[in-house]
């Protein structure tokens, strides 16, 4: 039986940017829809006592073995007799060694007979709780008060808050680098207009606010999954002792320099830029020609402007990258990175993976905000992101390659778990989006310079309209009437903007085409959101998913788990096969049914199966005992020799409602 553990305690716009409010709209419903509950990579292997197991005296302890490395305290392991008392010490017991991860705790001495429960939490290397229960009996099961709790560890109000949280930081972050490397690298006088500054701004305070709110929610979250619990000091201060805590109140720490850069950028420097600019325009006649020329000149490194504004920006580039990276790095040292194989190369891969992507996404929001807001955007900015693009795709390949070796580990891995198979989904849209992105760099080429063409003009003849104008030059004193002109001159000045936009039709053509990036990527985001929460193939294939052979590891007992559906009424739920030892000559196999909610479910009959056809032996045929409601068992399975035998397990679940799964397990 297994069950989750119990917790231990002003004028408008008419519309100039419907395509970018889609796009955004549909990114927080990619994020939000695809933000459940994460599963953790963590998991139960083995217990001693056994689930289910009936032993003859009471045990010393309690141990319980874990895939992976997990944080747990005193108060991580509890026992309750059959009336709901405690009886362990309350004393974790670490008993790693090597690869192996064993925690336990002791029992008091002279413990009845009855079933006991052993309720766990912990927290997974990679910051997600996991937690779950189980049962054992000593001399003979007995009845018991335990009621053993649905809700996942980590999941509920709590848990889509926390969830919520983290992709609004992640989102924060990619918005935040990616837009202020696109001002530096690609547009230098970006810096002074007010809708990329507007952005990235507000991509500080949300990556800000984000941070904070997984801090206050992190005891809750990995606790009792109450929202009361994140006023309790005493357990904020144990979450800044972990390593999850730490790693937030670093990136509050660096937050505070970010500030300090983005204060110096929209300040000093866009004063800076501004005037190197206005100082490189050539005086007198063909001012106007030449003019745009110096503008399109000074937007990005290597210009004319004058020596200040050249040291702001080396020096805000070096202080950028400092602090891009160390705020990336606080996702790599405390998330999937940091655990597993070869944490000292996955941690670096996966802040230059971070880097790569929001220079990449987030700069792709940056231009495709300054295509819409601003209406002479320079083609050579366009085409210095074009370069910043490619060379993040670049290291996003190379990075991408070697995590997804790290978390898939095999070509059967690959194709045959869902952590595989998602992988190479997100493959073909990385494709896709490289593809469109290549016709983006198609009409870059053929964009041309508004301020030197047809749109400044058309602006230019507007501007002297305006000043022309009644409207502009007699402001009545009914402050009524005053409003209406106000709304009449916004809406001129709106229509104005957007006729100077789209009179370039390869500048529309390229804003259609960074739009199509944009639909693309949140796709590609929904699917990575969801490979975060996914068991990677590499753990999957070990742990004996439903298309690979499950190895037999020495002293740990071959644990398999198969949906079924039988086609009838109450036909679907998933069946659980334990063989221990999991060699050759005697084993026990236990077999548990669930209903798809994980309860046991009671069904007529079981009938198990072993054939190896490798040396064409079998089936030998099995009839376990009902042991207990969706609990089956049988020992002295003898498997007489080594190799990949199947196991064909028939479920029938009414008297004409039948069907029969099957799985390979490695036998040693």
């Amino acid at each position: 039986m297994t069950a989750i553990a119990p917790s231990p305690a002003r004028v408008r716009a008419p519309a100039p940017l419907p395509g970018l409010v889609l796009v955004l709209a549909a990114l927080l419903a990619a994020l939000f829809t695809a933000a459940g509950p994460a599963s953790a990579h963590a998991a139960l292997t083995a217990s001693d006592p056994k689930d289910g197991a009936v032993v003859a005296t009471a045990p010393a302890q309690v141990t319980l073995s874990f895939s992976e490395q997990v944080a747990m305290g005193d108060d991580s392991i509890r026992v309750m007799d059959p009336q709901g008392k405690r009886v362990d010490t309350g004393e974790l017991r670490d008993m790693c060694s090597g690869t192996t991860i064993r925690y336990g705790t002791a029992l008091h001495s002279g413990l009845p007979d009855g079933t006991y429960t052993v309720a766990w939490q912990a927290v997974s290397a990679d910051s997600h709780p996991v937690s779950g229960a189980f049962t054992f009996s000593i001399g003979a099961p007995s009845a018991t008060s335990v009621a053993l709790p649905t809700a996942q560890a980590g999941g509920g109000p709590v848990g889509i808050a926390y969830d919520i949280a983290r992709y609004a930081a992640y989102g924060g972050f990619t918005v935040l680098v990616g837009g202020a490397a696109f001002i530096l690298l690609c547009w230098r006088r970006g810096a002074a207009q007010r809708p990329l500054q507007k952005l990235i701004v507000r991509a500080w305070v949300t990556l800000t606010a984000a941070t904070l709110v997984m801090l206050v929610l992190r005891t809750p979250y990995t606790g009792s999954g109450k929202f009361a619990d994140a006023l309790d000091l005493d357990g904020l201060k144990a979450v800044l002792e972990t390593k999850p805590g730490a790693s937030l109140v670093s990136r509050l720490l660096l937050l505070g320099a970010a500030a300090l850069f983005i204060a110096v950028l929209f300040g000093a420097y866009a004063r800076r830029t501004a005037e190197a600019a206005e100082a490189d325009k050539p005086k007198g006649k063909g001012k106007g020609k030449q003019k745009d020329r110096g503008a399109d000149k000074t937007s990005g490194p290597g210009s004319g402007a004058d020596k200040d504004a050249n040291d702001l920006l080396f020096g805000l580039g070096i202080g950028g990258t400092v602090v891009a990276g160390g705020i990336a790095a606080t996702w790599a040292l405390s998330e999937h990175a940091s655990t597993g194989i070869q944490p000292g190369i996955a941690m670096p891969a996966d802040i230059l993976h971070l880097l790569a992507v929001a220079a990449w996404l987030g700069g792709l929001t940056a231009l495709l905000v300054a295509l819409h807001k601003v209406p002479d955007i320079e083609r050579e900015a366009v085409r210095r992101f074009s370069r910043v693009a490619f060379v993040s795709v670049l290291v996003l390949a190379v990075t991408g390659v070697y995590q997804s070796w790290r978390q898939v580990g095999s070509w059967s891995a690959l194709t045959g778990t869902s952590y595989g198979q998602l992988l190479l989904v997100k493959v073909g849209l990385v494709a896709v989006l490289v593809g469109i992105a290549y016709v983006s760099r198609s009409w870059t080429a053929r964009l041309t310079d508004s301020p030197a063409g047809k749109p400044a003009k058309i602006a230019r003849q507007r501007d002297v309209s305006r000043e022309t104008s009644p409207a502009s030059v007699t402001v009545p004193e009914d402050p009524k009437r005053a409003a209406q002109l106000a709304r009449q001159r916004a809406a001129r000045e709106n229509a104005r903007e957007k006729q100077v936009r789209d009179a370039d039709p390869a500048r529309a053509g390229l804003r259609r085409s960074v739009l199509a990036e944009a639909g693309v990527a949140i796709a590609l985001l929904a699917v990575t959101t969801v490979l975060t929460s996914t068991e990677p193939g590499r753990t999957a294939e070990r742990a004996g998913g439903p298309d690979s052979a499950a190895t037999a590891v020495p002293n740990r007992a071959i644990k398999i788990t198969l949906p079924f559906d039988t086609g009838g009424q109450n036909g679907k739920g998933s069946v659980r096969v334990e063989v221990d030892p999991g060699r050759v000559g005697a084993n026990s196999l236990h077999v548990w049914v669930d209903d798809p909610q994980g309860q046991p479910l009671d069904i007529p009959e079981i009938k198990v199966a072993f054939t190896l056809p490798a040396k064409d032996i079998g089936p030998l045929p099995l009839l376990p005992e009902r042991a207990a409601p969706g609990h089956w068992s049988a020992s002295g399975v003898q498997l007489p020799l080594a190799g990949e035998w199947r196991i064909d397990v028939t479920v029938r679940t009414s008297d004409i409602d039948q069907t029969t799964v099957q799985k390979n397990v490695k036998i040693g």
